[in-house]
């Protein structure tokens, strides 16, 4: 199946009351577009997308290619259609300092990259944090924004992480129209990596 007909903005609304990295999508009219649940105590990562949080229906896999590591590459791959996307991959050594990664289709052709805007963002982000009290709070004026950009070099959408105290709400924003399935090939690629860059702080 493919994502289509979405409502922009979406919400990127992680879960806080469990222990697994669990969020939910929804349209700007509160409507579920998905449920993603990442699997526990897994040496490589394994995300199921559900349709919603009755998890009555598995849609999309997406999983690591090898043990996790800076040059692990991530497998989408649709359920329903037993059919694969494509691939997220993360750019090595360069994602330390400013996040960047490539998204490729199911013929490992590029179609578009994924970049961090403002790589001071996450540097300062990482300082205040760590000073007492004070860390607290930078989820609320320390919010990275990442563009998704074609081979064309058109900036096809846009992800924000909003302001919130435990950093748990990130809004996607389509900047111009594509097909179905490379909307859905980017949407997936952008879930793994919202839970990629959460995980780094």
């Amino acid at each position: 199946m493919v994502l289509k007909n979405l409502n922009y903005p979406l919400d990127f609304k992680f879960k806080i009351s469990t222990l697994a990295s669990d969020f939910n999508i929804t349209d700007k009219n509160g409507s579920y577009v998905a449920y993603v649940r990442q699997k526990m105590f897994k040496l490589k990562e394994d995300v199921i997308v559900f349709n919603d949080e009755s998890k009555s229906q598995e849609l999309f896999r997406i999983k690591a290619n090898q043990w996790i590591d800076f040059n692990a590459s991530y497998s989408l791959n649709d359920l329903t259609d037993n059919k694969n996307y494509g691939r997220l991959a993360r750019k090595g050594m360069r994602s330390i300092w400013k996040s960047s990664y490539d998204i490729l289709d199911s013929n490992d052709q590029q179609k578009f990259t994924v970049t961090e805007d403002n790589a001071w963002t996450k540097f300062f982000d990482g300082m205040v944090s760590e000073i007492p009290i004070i860390g607290m709070f930078t989820g609320y004026f320390l919010n990275p924004a990442y563009t998704v950009r074609g081979m064309d070099g058109k900036e096809y959408f846009k992800l924000k992480k909003m302001p919130s105290f435990f950093g748990r709400r990130f809004q996607l924003d389509r900047m111009i129209d594509i097909n179905d399935e490379d909307e859905s090939l980017v949407i997936l690629s952008l879930l793994m990596m919202v839970l990629l860059e959460r995980a780094r702080g």
